[in-house]
């Protein structure tokens, strides 16, 4: 008998259903919820790449996510040392000085380029920049570069800011050429370190001898303002960093002893968090919910060995320290990075002569390794990102 066109109808709805039933899984598993960038709220920097996820400016340097640019590059910590004209090499998985070569006078940070495929040791008083390429792990040939104790990158990716501290100056550079493009006279003193708003049309800069922040705009190259970060009290500014929602900017100070939280827009001081003697730099966790702050241990430039060194975990959004990891003995942590995987602190010990690494799970301090005189702005490469702002890896 030739089957009618609604048994035909049922007898293919049943096939359908059968085959769905064998190829889907018991208990699905869950869809991860996909990441939608919310727009920022004024336009971003022309040429800027947009944000992975308005809501954390930190969402692209997550633990796995290397660049495929970093990814062939050998994994090292580059540690300047400033009292012997030369960069220790360290290897990660030993934890030894693998070798040292020398630079011009007083390195002060080694800095990744915002292409991701140069690392180049800021030669202070040396007036050079030293190249070093990271697939190689090898230095190359010095250029001249006048007074770069710090150096930056404009989120467009279009010039270097050499940040010019002793000649109170910021100095816009080709990106890849380092060629002078214009430079920038600051009214403050100790102009040393800085970070972008989200949407990239302005720097903001701390003044460490002036207790000053200045505010300026990354496409003029017109400082627009500044403003004192504590009025009333001695204040010494040191490392920024932007909140990963992008609405404040967090300062350590060096002689609150603490963090002040200011308000990315207008400068407006919001609140002071304390955390330690010395409070230095500043880091973020892999996934952005956490500070590290390194509390150098003093609240002048030469400090002793052992001193009261420490790092405090800091939550961005209570405005609070969830945690203080001590140093046995003493010691005087300053600039460095946290490892890929999100695992390890890495921080120079200023004042000791030795890098510390900290397990950021358990808040111990697992390794000291003897380096060399004066060491300060490490860093730990390759690192997760899509491009570089500069210092020892401030990475979006």
């Amino acid at each position: 008998m030739t089957p009618t066109p609604s048994r035909v109808g049922r007898i293919l709805w049943l096939v359908i259903l059968v085959a769905t039933c064998k190829q889907a899984p018991a208990h699905p598993s869950p869809r991860p919820p996909a990441i939608t960038a919310t727009p920022p709220a004024a336009p971003l920097l022309p040429g800027m790449p947009r944000p992975l996820d308005a809501r954390n400016v930190y969402a692209g340097t997550g633990v796995g996510m290397i660049d495929s640019v970093a990814r062939a590059d050998r994994p090292l910590v580059y540690v300047p040392l400033g009292g012997a004209a030369s960069v220790a090499v360290l290897d990660p998985s030993t934890y030894r000085v693998q070798r040292t070569f020398t630079t011009a006078t007083l390195p002060q940070h080694v800095v990744p380029s915002y292409d991701l495929r140069t690392l180049w040791v800021a030669n202070d008083r040396g007036n050079s920049l030293t190249p070093i390429d990271p697939v190689t792990g090898r230095e190359g040939k010095s250029i001249s570069v006048e007074d770069p104790y710090n150096l930056y990158f404009t989120p467009d990716g279009r010039y270097a800011v050499v940040v010019a501290e002793r000649a109170q100056r910021l100095d816009f550079r080709d990106a890849h050429t380092m060629a002078l493009h214009d430079s920038v006279h600051v009214n403050c003193k100790g102009v040393d370190h800085l970070d972008f708003t989200a949407d990239g049309r302005y720097a903001v800069a701390t003044c460490e001898f002036s207790g000053k922040l200045l505010k300026l705009d990354v496409t003029t190259h017109h400082v627009v303002e500044y403003a004192d970060v504590d009025s009333g009290r001695p204040s010494m500014p040191q490392d920024i960093r932007l909140s990963p929602d992008g609405r404040e900017f967090f300062v350590a100070d060096m002689m609150a002893d603490g963090v002040f939280v200011v308000d990315a827009g207008s400068l407006k001081r919001l609140a002071f968090i304390p955390t330690g003697t010395g409070a230095h730099g500043i880091y973020p966790s892999r996934d952005g919910t956490r500070f590290y702050v390194s509390n150098r241990g003093w609240h002048i430039l030469r400090g002793r060995p052992h001193g009261p060194g420490s790092v405090s975990v800091l939550d961005p959004v209570a405005r609070r320290v969830t945690a203080t990891w001590t140093i046995p003995g003493g010691g005087s942590p300053d600039m460095g990075n946290v490892s890929a995987d999100g695992k390890e602190l890495w921080l120079s010990g200023r004042y000791d002569h030795e890098v510390y690494v900290f397990d950021t799970e358990h808040g111990r301090l697992e390794h000291r390794i003897p380096v060399g005189r004066d060491p300060h702005g490490l860093t730990v490469w390759p690192q997760p990102g899509r491009y570089s702002l500069g210092h020892t890896g401030n990475m979006r």
